[in-house]
């Protein structure tokens, strides 16, 4: 079944071919910003009642070499016959174009990813008449977000990348860098790659948590309508009249009471108690996403 997971990991090479720079990388090719990236039709169908389509192809002439073809499959897990498929798509596209063809599989866990990497063979006895080995993209060589800094400076690779580890263990962390590191766009681009990952995320483990953290995101760019959104902007403008310090203290105050988050006395007076702005404005950052008034004082 195709999910909205499956289609942003094979859609985000059409509008960010950049996206591509692990492959052309390991194959010793120029890098993607030199080379002329063009979408093509994924049909491969020849008699209609038997459709073929595969998921993204690209034709890509290099600033130096040949032009060639890179056919793009996203693979959430193993699929019987899938192999057969893919042999074709190379097979034709090959026959089509007259030019030759890389098969880009791109897995979002390390069994899918060795499972995809084949070879998947026709033969017959000893002999092999046909050998396809695709090129996989998954947890093992799509680098994890480890920096907030690569966020602005690659964004489209952090999402990817955070696609790509959705079902590793460190997927939270990695979101929650993703999120940090976003709010250092302008409100149209924060909310271009907050909707790529929550369409990217769908259905897999970490969706939810992606949805909190998302909040985050947005509660620095006016305009989006958010309950932390209206709250952050309610704290802000009692800070104008009492003080940035005491105005970041009612905004923790109205996000916790907002959120339903229990909130002890000791705790209370140690917000109410503080004059630094850098540390409530640490506090007020974790009071979006705490599961308890405890997390705002720790990590």
């Amino acid at each position: 079944m195709v999910t909205s997971t499956h289609e942003t990991s094979h859609r985000i090479f059409q509008d960010h071919p950049e996206v591509l720079f692990p492959v052309f990388e390991a194959l010793g090719l120029p890098p993607p910003a030199k080379a002329t990236i063009e979408a093509l039709t994924p049909d491969a169908t020849e008699i209609k009642p038997l459709e073929r389509r595969v998921d993204t192809v690209l034709r890509v002439e290099p600033s130096e070499g040949d032009g060639f073809l890179i056919a793009i499959e996203a693979q959430t897990g193993k699929v019987r016959g899938k192999g057969l498929s893919w042999s074709y798509y190379v097979a034709y596209l090959h026959a089509k174009f007259g030019l030759p063809v890389l098969l880009v599989a791109v897995c979002r866990n390390r069994p899918t990813a060795a499972w995809a990497a084949g070879p998947f063979e026709c033969r017959v006895g000893t002999w092999t008449s046909q050998a396809t080995r695709p090129f996989v993209l998954g947890p093992d060589n799509v680098p994890e977000i480890t920096d907030e800094s690569l966020v602005a400076r690659a964004p489209a690779m952090a999402t990817f990348s955070a696609i790509v580890h959705s079902e590793s263990e460190n997927a939270p962390a990695i979101l929650d860098m993703l999120a940090r590191g976003m709010r250092s766009f302008d409100k149209a681009t924060a909310k271009y790659w907050c909707e790529w990952l929550e369409v990217g995320l769908e259905n897999t483990p970490v969706q939810e948590t992606w949805r909190e953290l998302e909040k985050m995101v947005a509660t620095y760019f006016p305009g989006r309508g958010t309950l932390f959104e209206e709250t952050y902007l309610e704290g802000k403008a009692e800070g104008k009249a009492e003080g940035k310090a005491e105005g970041t203290v009612e905004s923790i105050l109205r996000v916790l009471d907002k959120r339903g988050i229990d909130l002890p006395e000791d705790a209370r007076d140690r917000i109410t108690s503080c004059t630094d702005l850098d540390t409530l404005t640490r506090w007020l950052d974790r009071s979006l996403t705490a599961a308890g008034a405890e997390e705002l004082f720790t990590g």
